[in-house]
């Protein structure tokens, strides 16, 4: 049995390293997912849901405070969980606000171990200016999107429902099968299972190569 075949367990998530730039990351190899989102739609609360540890990613009650790509690395040798800056109404001067997107961009762009990327979106609030921008780079360069609605419990079942099978519609227009989308909430601990698969599916994945990568390009 491969490594890649060993049951991934998301409680050894194990904090590796903060990046500022793409050269600063881990070595591209392996496989990795990335997980984004606006400020205060509960990206941090969602990896440490899922991760079961409160204090693996950090969260805040000042939006933006967070402006490091940071890497986690999993039980299972070459795997990975990311998690990106998060963008919104960080008050924070505009120069670093560039610095960011400039940054982000790059690590969307250029790395070729990244297998998928989770888009947090407050259930209530979606499909703001940074949730339409992740949304056209999955479009434009054909990497899977899993979005996850937090904050489901603030929604009463039928509510949620419906916005979530509107947003379902609206994205699978836009990526046809390169999107899924689910109901999440940290709080109560419902959707961490379905998640969990996704990732699963993300980063059990063969390795692709950078040839690979230009190949598919060309």
């Amino acid at each position: 049995m491969t490594d890649n075949q060993k049951t991934i367990h998301y409680n050894a998530a194990r904090f590796l390293i903060s990046a500022s730039k793409l050269s600063q990351c881990p070595e591209d190899t392996g496989a990795e997912v990335a997980f984004a989102g606006r400020s205060n739609a509960g990206k941090s609360s969602a990896i440490n849901a899922l991760t079961n540890n409160t204090k693996l990613a950090r969260t805040s009650k000042t939006p933006g405070r967070t402006q490091l790509i940071n890497f986690f690395d999993l039980n299972v040798e070459g795997c990975r969980l990311v998690d990106l800056p998060g963008y919104g109404y960080a008050k924070v001067p505009i120069a670093m606000k560039e610095h960011w997107q400039k940054h982000l961009d790059q690590y969307l762009q250029q790395r070729y171990s990244l297998r998928g990327v989770v888009l947090v979106m407050d259930i209530r609030h979606p499909m703001k200016e940074f949730d339409e921008m992740m949304v056209e780079w999955c479009q434009s360069t054909e990497v899977p999107l899993h979005v996850l609605l937090t904050k489901a419990d603030k929604l009463k079942k039928g509510p949620a429902q419906s916005t979530l099978l509107k947003l379902r519609k609206e994205l699978t227009d836009i990526l046809g099968d390169k999107v899924t989308i689910q109901l999440f909430s940290a709080l109560k601990r419902t959707g961490i299972d379905s998640l969990s698969r996704q990732l699963d599916n993300w980063l059990t994945l063969p390795a692709v190569s950078e040839e690979d990568h230009e190949q598919s390009e060309a």
